[in-house]
């Protein structure tokens, strides 16, 4: 079987070097140009480039996907199948073009959480459960057929980035297994339309800048869960003595309490928290305005309000 991978970040590095140890014909790699990034401005690989190269993969880096030339590229390669991971868009012109077609690895239990990020949005939600899915690609973004899914649980504690580096483990996996599947004409496709008849499908749009922003009017839990729903990027946002402040990691406390919401209390040494409508959220891991990232204990011994 003839494979063309398309992805470009590191989550999709693991399933290209799963491909690649179960012995697929990997013929070309498609990922991001090149771009500056940093201080310098200095171009930067995508993390699916660096693989390729360090692997000897040939690659292939359009910048527009309808480019003739790049569909020429494509065209000559005579892929069997394309598999699509972390990656843009395709034009219909791409993602029809292998005999068996193009099929996507998706970070949900499909057809909930459609969209651009469904890790976050599970942890947002506070799900207890997500999973990885197996898909063909078609007109409608993550509504193709279902070839395979795998769930798996979320800590009550656990941060989109933890969930993410176990999640691109068990998405190479059952890529994988699709593929194989492929391979031997041993799997059935379904429909979605099959797994939402009962259900309420719940969206993963792109986050902004005004989804991280915390509301200190709502529920402990609800704050903790968008906090580790955007850790480690981009962070939920709030305001300390003026500046912004980015909180990665928190504990919640449970209280009645008197206190206006958004409040601080600090000891000065130990602990920073903010009174939410059923209690408080302990920062354990933060970031103020113009400073790194730290802990809160390292971040108080320098902090003075």
């Amino acid at each position: 079987m003839r494979i063309i991978f398309m992805g470009t970040p590191e989550f999709a590095v693991a399933s290209l070097d799963a491909l690649v140890n179960a012995g697929y014909d990997i013929i070309a790699v498609v990922t991001a140009p090149d771009k500056p990034a940093g201080r310098g401005l200095k171009m930067h690989e995508s993390a699916v480039k660096q693989y390729a190269v360090a692997h000897g993969l040939p690659l292939l880096q359009p910048i527009k996907l309808k480019d003739p030339d790049f569909i020429h590229a494509l065209q000559e390669l005579k892929a069997d199948l394309q598999i699509v991971v972390a990656f843009r868009m395709l034009p219909e012109v791409v993602w029809n073009m292998p005999p068996l077609g193009t099929i996507n690895l998706h970070g949900s239990l499909l057809p909930q959480y459609r969209g651009a990020a469904p890790i976050n949005w599970a942890v947002i939600n506070g799900e207890n459960e997500t999973g990885v899915t197996t898909f063909k690609l078609k007109h409608e973004i993550d509504t193709g057929n279902i070839l395979l899914q795998r769930s798996f649980s979320i800590g009550e504690n656990e941060t989109a980035g933890e969930v993410h580096d176990r999640m691109k483990i068990i998405g190479a996996e059952l890529l994988v297994e699709t593929v194989n599947g492929l391979n031997t004409n041993t799997l059935k496709e379904k429909s979605q339309d099959a797994f939402n008849e009962h259900a309420t499908l719940k969206h993963a749009p792109k986050i902004f800048t005004e989804t991280c922003i915390i509301d200190w009017s709502r529920s402990t839990l609800d704050i903790h869960n968008l906090i580790r729903g955007l850790s480690p990027f981009p962070g939920a946002l709030t305001k300390l003595d003026g500046k912004v402040l980015k909180i990665y990691k928190s504990t919640r406390e449970h209280q009645q309490h008197q206190h206006p919401m958004g409040a601080v209390f600090t000891d000065g040494k130990n602990f920073l928290k903010f009174a939410t409508s059923d209690g408080y959220i302990h920062v354990l891991d933060l970031q103020l305005e113009g400073k790194k990232r730290m802990s809160v204990t390292d971040f108080l011994r320098g902090y003075r309000p």
